[in-house]
């Protein structure tokens, strides 16, 4: 049986609907959404919890922004603390869903027994998106690498920008004389997880750790906390380089085009889906958990291969059968054509393939209440 949510989490949870009433409002999203509400016939209410990758997070807001249009009077909450962050929570009880760049491990799969009844939680592809290797470097807009010379950067033995493995493969480009400084994520990132994943499996030479949610100890340069402070970092730091969701970066940084076969491709919501395309379902996994393993040595024509699937992951059951309504909906509109369609505004995020999309429903769809 699932454990009950543990007291403290219930406190906070009535302690931000107690801030949201005392700030004078039923309808934290603004005008819009008290005139949905006066015109809404749905009758959908509650309070659904999340917590989890922050690379979601600009998605998170376009969703929770039209979700609340659609069922006004449901309080969604989501706080982005990072993919290991949000699987923690879930798996104590405490958040009713994360959301992760990663998918569960085993050992995970089996403490999500002991919360969400036998059939444990279920992997959800909710959000899909390149991962930037950005740098700041002015004047330079994009550089061409492969993975080898990423790996190297990262490991600083490539600990200068005119180093004869980046001038090699950008030809004409005038490459200062300046320190390379690497910023990895402090927090254990599901970001990070799919970063390395990407070195060690095609450049393995040249990376031989294994992938991991947390940057390997004994590595130089700099770290900081989730997404936004990568960037942060790069942005104030001449010479930085990071690894960070495409979502958050903007003009003012250059970004690396991947040697894909024998083509440089450079970062592309489109790209990423031709990625994921290769993609194959995990093996011996449950008829309705839809983790992926991503091909990164795919030589496919235009292909993005570092590239995150960042899912959504929720119990196969509750025992509150509120809760459940909660979960459903929701989840049916993250993957619907709507929900999917407001991610890309807000985060320059790929759909989800139709196929998969339709697999995500079917799976949102077998969440039931507990007995």
């Amino acid at each position: 049986m699932p454990k009950p949510r543990p007291a403290r989490t219930l406190a906070l949870v009535a302690a931000a609907a107690l801030a949201l009433s005392a700030c004078g409002s039923d309808y934290p999203l603004g005008d819009a959404q008290r005139e949905a509400a006066e015109n809404s016939t749905s009758t959908l209410s509650g309070i659904l919890s999340g917590s989890g990758s922050s690379a979601q997070g600009p998605a998170m807001d376009a969703w929770i922004a039209g979700f609340g249009i659609l069922h006004p009077k449901v309080q969604l909450q989501y706080s982005p603390d990072g993919s290991g962050a949000g699987r923690s929570a879930l798996l104590a009880g405490a958040v009713d869903f994360a959301g992760s760049d990663a998918y569960l491990q085993e050992e995970e799969m089996d403490r999500a027994r002991e919360v969400c009844g036998p059939g444990g939680a279920l992997d959800i592809p909710a959000y899909i998106s390149p991962i930037a290797v950005a740098f700041n470097l002015p004047g330079i807009d994009s550089l061409n690498m492969d993975a080898a010379t990423i790996a190297g950067i990262f490991r600083g033995d490539i600990d200068s920008w005119n180093d004869p493995a980046i001038a090699a493969q950008n030809p004409g480009i005038a490459l200062p004389d300046l320190p390379v400084t690497p910023v990895s994520r402090a927090d254990d990132s599901g970001t990070t997880e799919n970063f390395t994943e990407y070195l060690h499996e095609a450049a393995p030479d040249a990376w031989q750790d294994s992938p991991s949610g947390t940057w390997p100890g004994g590595l130089g340069g700099e770290n900081a906390q989730g997404n936004a402070g990568v960037v942060s970092t790069v942005t104030r730091t001449e010479g930085a380089v990071t690894y960070a969701d495409d979502s958050v970066i903007d003009d003012s940084m250059g970004t690396v085009n991947l040697l894909v076969g024998e083509e440089y491709v450079p970062i592309s919501a489109d790209g990423a889906s031709i990625a994921v395309a290769q993609a194959s379902r995990v093996p011996d996994r449950g008829p309705h958990d839809i983790a992926l393993h991503l091909d990164r040595t795919t030589t496919v024509p235009g292909a993005y291969p570092l590239v995150l699937v960042s899912y959504q992951i929720y119990c196969s059951g509750y025992e509150d059968p509120n809760t459940v309504d909660l979960v459903k909906t929701f989840g049916l509109y993250v993957v619907s054509d709507e929900g999917q369609a407001a991610s890309e505004d807000a985060a320059k995020s790929a759909p989800i393939p139709a196929t998969l999309a339709q697999q995500a429903r079917e799976s949102i769809e077998s969440i039931s209440t507990l007995p």
